[in-house]
């Protein structure tokens, strides 16, 4: 019996001592492996591909220093958090650039090194509170050799953008050249200058549109004709604002320009206001000035565009500043018409687009189409010519379509020529000009992947529409109403970037909310607004009954005192309410009901599912051992 004991502990120190020298042995092997498994089904702490392929074409180091206030006591704990993230996403990008990126987290403490340091990098801190005090520092710089780009402050609400962030400030220490980019269009963006007689009236020299102003201050912007056979070669962006009765030929001088790698963005319109507002002789003889495509283009993309409908939407109707009358052609977007989900869009709360266009139809094979705005489906194409001038009609008639139209897509991919058979003729005054197309030898299909990004409307860069100007003590100061000069300052920034960039996805959310727990809260929500519509109704119905018995009685002496029959329908009216108020607290009782028990069960299962699992596998291998011993 002694000795079957001595064996028993024997065998069982050997085999900790194997198991150990397995898991060590495991550990070795697999620690030489650097790939991981992202389990989050939003692939969470997965870099972008976009982000990949930046970090795989570095060929100097890049140094990142984080600044970051480690004192617990002053950082806020949802703050800790998300620094906490930030450092798994700055390790996520030190592993993928394979020792390329220099990584340095400093704790900029009041006095110290570390702050002098932030300061000269330009990291700005936060006061704790708003009587001063200490402050709180999350932000980063990423510099390569003289090249630096800050990021400030890191807030937490730009959190699904961080990676995009850190991607486009690497991007821009490779290549710190600004970016050429170049403007064609019809209208007078650039400014005007009145010729003599209009100078003598009183005229002056109008101002550039403000998206040109704010474009300078980030870009070198060139001024591109509207005559243009061919884009110069060291344009990266093109903008098309607004391209009136373009020619063949400069339509071929853009598809060109996009198959070498060029990228454009193009607003484009079917009824633009201002426009016509300058052009009244084509508003004397019944005719839209105000319209404009690229048509040619457009077709060997896959894509169209009415340029005789515009987009009537009741959701998002803006409403006449004089008369407050709703305008379905003059679209006020909200995050509900907005792609969330896209990096370009995803800061943008509110737009503001009058009569803008729609497109429609499918890519062309190797094109992916992005839609970045939307009407809702509360919304149907009218005529261009009564948009702005019929809006009592069109409420009248309004029949929506329950289709969310685009009013802005991005393309991307292999793009091939709108012109396969060859340039278009030339006609007398282009070929006099020394760039003729035909001169050039024509590109077929593009050899990387390329980005166009069209938007329905050009009104929406107009001064009047996105910025409030004013004159403060002889300086102009300018005020964004909404978010179109952020939304053009984005699609620009993005495509005048690194190629990339435009892959780069937003990060999903580290934070799970309740999906089921907000439908619940939704369903009842709708059970509520049929009970209030109910009895908003019988109200009504009351008062109308009230008025029509009081408006029969003889006299106005008793105006104001309630025959039978309204003190009936009253307290009809009376009893209605109160039941309808005891069916909406049981709606909120049973909804409580409903909602403590999902929390119960849920803690239940998060706090008790892996000990009762480690419980469950003691007692099966226990049992297991047992019926060995017995067998022996």
């Amino acid at each position: 019996m002694k000795q079957k004991n001595i064996e028993t502990i024997l065998y069982s120190t050997i085999g900790v001592v194997v198991m150990f020298a397995v898991l060590l042995a495991f550990y070795v092997v697999t620690s030489a492996f650097k790939d991981r498994i992202d389990l989050t089904a939003e692939k969470a702490f997965t870099l972008s591909p976009g982000t990949t392929k930046i970090l795989g074409k570095l060929e100097s180091r890049v140094t990142i220093r984080f600044y970051c206030t480690q004192d617990d006591t002053a950082v806020p704990p949802s703050l800790r958090t998300y620094a906490q993230h930030i450092e798994d996403l700055l390790a996520e990008y030190q592993q993928a650039a394979k020792g390329k990126i220099v990584l340095e987290k400093l704790d900029p403490k009041p006095d110290s090194d570390a702050e002098d340091s932030a300061r000269l990098d330009g990291i700005e801190g936060q006061a704790t509170s708003p009587f001063g005090g200490d402050k709180i520092y999350m932000g980063l710089v990423v510099s390569m050799l003289d090249e630096k780009v800050a990021l400030p402050w890191l807030p937490p609400d730009r959190e699904r953008l961080l990676e995009y962030d850190l991607s486009r400030a690497i991007a821009r220490v490779v290549n710190p050249t600004p970016a050429v980019i170049g403007i064609m269009s019809e209208l007078p963006v650039f400014g005007s200058t009145p010729n003599p007689m209009m100078r003598q009236m009183g005229q002056n020299e109008s101002e550039p549109w403000t998206f040109v102003s704010e474009l300078k201050k980030d870009f070198t912007v060139k001024e591109v004709p509207m005559t243009a056979s061919k884009i110069d070669d060291d344009i990266r962006v093109l903008l098309v604002v607004h391209p009136r009765d373009i020619s063949e030929t400069a339509q071929y001088a853009i598809d060109q320009f996009v198959l070498r790698g060029g990228k454009l963005l193009a607003f484009l319109d079917p009824h633009a206001y201002f426009d016509q507002k300058h052009d009244q002789m084509a508003q004397v003889l019944g005719e839209s000035s105000g319209q404009s495509s690229l048509d040619k283009l457009l077709k060997g993309w896959g894509l169209d565009m009415d340029i005789n409908k515009v987009a009537a939407d009741m959701t998002f109707a803006g409403h006449n500043p004089q008369s407050g009358a709703a305008m379905p052609t003059v679209l006020v977007l909200d995050k509900n018409g907005i792609n969330n989900d896209d990096i370009v869009t995803s800061q943008i709360d509110n737009l503001v687009m009058p009569f803008a266009g729609v497109f429609t139809g499918k890519p062309a094979d190797g094109l992916k189409e992005t839609v970045l705005i939307h009407t809702s489906d509360q919304s149907e194409l009218v005529e261009g010519l009564t948009a702005s001038m019929a809006t009592e009609q069109i409420l009248k008639e309004f029949k929506p379509s329950n289709i969310d139209y685009a009013l802005a897509v991005r393309l991307a991919g292999k793009f091939k020529t709108a012109f396969p058979d060859g340039p278009p003729k030339a006609s007398k005054d282009e070929k006099e000009e020394t760039n003729n197309p035909a001169a050039q030898a024509q590109l077929k299909d593009s050899k990387a992947d390329g980005a166009v990004i069209l938007v329905g409307d050009s009104d929406m860069l107009n001064d009047q529409v996105c910025v409030r100007v004013q004159s403060i003590l002889g300086y102009r100061m300018v005020q964004p109403m909404n978010g179109n000069l952020n939304l053009v300052q984005s699609f620009v920034e993005q495509l005048a970037g690194d190629s990339d960039l435009i892959s780069l996805r937003s990060r999903a959310s580290l934070n799970r909310p309740f999906t089921r727990l907000k439908n619940m809260e939704a369903k009842a929500g709708e059970e509520w607004k049929d009970k209030l519509k109910t009895l908003e109704a019988q109200k009504s119905e009351t008062e109308r009954k009230i008025s029509e018995l009081q408006s029969s009685k003889p006299g106005n002496d008793q105006r104001f005192i309630l025959s039978p029959e309204q003190q009936k329908e009253l307290e009809n009216y009376q009893k209605a309410v109160a039941d309808v108020n005891k069916d909406l607290k049981s709606v909120r009782k049973k909804l409580r009901q409903e909602t403590d028990a999902l929390e119960f069960w849920t803690k239940v299962v998060n706090i008790g599912a892996m000990p009762a699992l480690v419980a469950v596998t003691g007692i099966v291998l226990a049992i297991v051992k047992r019926k060995r011993t017995a067998a022996k």
